[in-house]
């Protein structure tokens, strides 16, 4: 999985030097930073992976519970960032399939590890709802406005079913609570709507267990229709991470509370940051029409 592109030239530093075949500026976007600042950070780490002379080796089953972390944050990683690359079309022979490929049988080969079978089952349940993400023409499609119908059953209930079982072993993690919840998203399916309530209790317990700035944002949409839009706006506002002015979700969500909170000029500004951020047309379009219905 690992797909190296070396530079002729030792300072130069190239946007393809990456793993995953994936360009450094997809990898960037995902972390919320500068292409460049990532580009460097990869190269160091080939330095030093080069420096200290480490082989690849299959690892032996004592190796797995020092391995495992950063072999299902790699699958995770790469599923996420062509989630951002391929949002239109089938995804034959992406690397969301090989995701969920490799999610399915690392599932089979470790079935008595809860992270494990809940890693997979957060690919099967997000990437049930791809069909429904943009219409014909390569539209966005936002979580709550999508036709639930067009989701896929079938990975929806091997999702649920590989989160029964992790969830039998009593050991949550990161993946876990990830993967309940898109599992309450997509309970929507079924009941018509989301339990938003159990849906904040597991944004918060992702947030104790792995902070991130994805997580915070989605917790503060999450307080937001549940308390009102000022509550919501609050929580975006106590977000410490200095990284949220340039990441795009967080001005998206920012504009919807303002436009709930009647804090029209504002959210006509925190739109337009959000375009500027978005290198997805289909958002950009979907943000610019949200824009010009408040100001029109």
């Amino acid at each position: 999985m690992h797909s190296w592109h070396h530079n002729t030239d030792p300072h130069t530093i190239s946007l393809r030097d990456t793993p995953l075949g994936v360009e450094a500026a997809a990898i960037a976007t995902a972390f919320a930073i500068e292409p460049a600042t990532m580009a460097q950070r990869l190269v160091r780490a080939k330095k030093r992976i080069r420096d200290a002379g480490i082989p690849f080796v299959l690892p032996k089953r004592d190796d797995l519970a020092e391995r495992l972390p950063a072999v299902l944050e790699a699958v995770y990683g790469a599923y996420a960032i062509d989630w951002q690359l391929t949002p239109h079309g089938a995804p034959i022979e992406s690397l969301s399939a090989e995701a969920l490929h490799l999610a399915l049988v690392l599932a089979e080969l470790l079935p008595d590890e809860p992270e494990v079978l809940g890693l997979a089952a957060l690919v099967c349940l997000s990437e049930a709802r791809r069909p429904a993400r943009r219409t014909a023409d390569g539209g966005f499609i936002p979580l709550d406005e999508q036709d639930s119908g067009l989701w896929d059953g079938v990975l929806i209930a091997r999702g649920e079913a590989l989160l029964r079982r992790a969830h039998d072993y009593r050991r949550p993690g990161r993946f876990q609570y990830e993967a309940a919840i898109q599992s309450a998203h997509c309970a929507r399916a079924t009941r018509g709507k989301v339990d938003l309530n159990a849906l904040r209790k597991l944004h918060r317990a992702l947030l104790r267990v792995a902070p991130s700035l994805g997580a915070a944002v989605a917790s503060a949409a999450v307080d937001g229709e549940i308390d009102g839009a000022e509550a919501g706006l609050q929580a975006l506002d106590a977000i410490g991470d200095p990284a949220v002015e340039r990441f795009q979700p967080a001005w998206s969500t920012r504009a919807h509370l303002l436009v709930e909170a009647g804090r029209v000029a504002e959210a006509a500004n925190a739109y337009r940051r959000a375009i500027e951020l978005t290198a997805d047309r289909g958002i950009a379009e979907y943000l610019l029409r949200r824009l010009r219905s408040i100001t029109c």
